[in-house]
């Protein structure tokens, strides 16, 4: 269904994460990978929803030679507990304290999706709750041994095994906590697309 819709536009999704791009394979985007590194730091005064919307805006300052064809997505996934932003763990020592700061409470998995042309910019964002049962030293060292949970906002992947035996509850939308908010990555584009 996209797919015709969005004809008129090269779609440039740059994200490295796998599942970000699966999930535009599911929704039959066609798309052209485009990478550029970038460093993900904020300003200190911004808190939540604006933190994942800066850095979904800063990895689109990037591109700075969009056609007028081009339509740029570009995102970022944070975790949040107790106002506190949890990015993605360096080494085992700082999975290991963000996976116990989550055990046995609730925490929020925000996601942002900015959308780039030579005209506009649109941002959008959804916000997850998320429960996790009590976890043992033992099942962290497990999941951090055998998934290497370095590449993840707050050191889990809910798809992986902590998901499936930690997650107590989940308040949202699952696609959300995995990184793209597809429901509201399809309403946006189906308005690109009937522009």
């Amino acid at each position: 269904m996209l797919k015709s819709l969005l004809s008129k536009y090269n779609i440039i999704l740059a994200t490295g994460s796998p599942r970000r791009q699966q999930f535009f394979r599911e929704l039959e985007i066609p798309f052209t990978l485009q990478l550029k590194p970038v460093n993900e730091v904020f300003p200190d005064h911004l808190k939540g929803k604006e933190i994942a919307e800066y850095l979904s805006m800063l990895k689109a300052s990037e591109f700075t030679t969009l056609k007028e064809k081009d339509l740029l997505i570009t995102g970022d996934t944070i975790v949040v507990k107790d106002e506190q932003c949890l990015g993605k763990p360096t080494n085992t020592e700082e999975a290991h304290k963000m996976l116990r700061l989550l055990s046995d409470t609730h925490h929020e998995v925000i996601s942002s999706v900015c959308f780039t042309t030579t005209k506009n910019k649109i941002i959008v964002s959804d916000i997850t709750k998320v429960w996790f049962k009590n976890l043992s030293d033992r099942e962290i060292n497990y999941y951090i041994q055998n998934y290497q949970p370095f590449d993840k906002a707050g050191a889990y992947g809910i798809q992986e095994w902590i998901g499936a035996v930690s997650v107590t509850k989940i308040e949202g939308s699952y696609n959300t906590v995995m990184g793209l908010p597809t429901h509201l990555v399809y309403k946006t584009l189906i308005e690109f697309g009937t522009q």
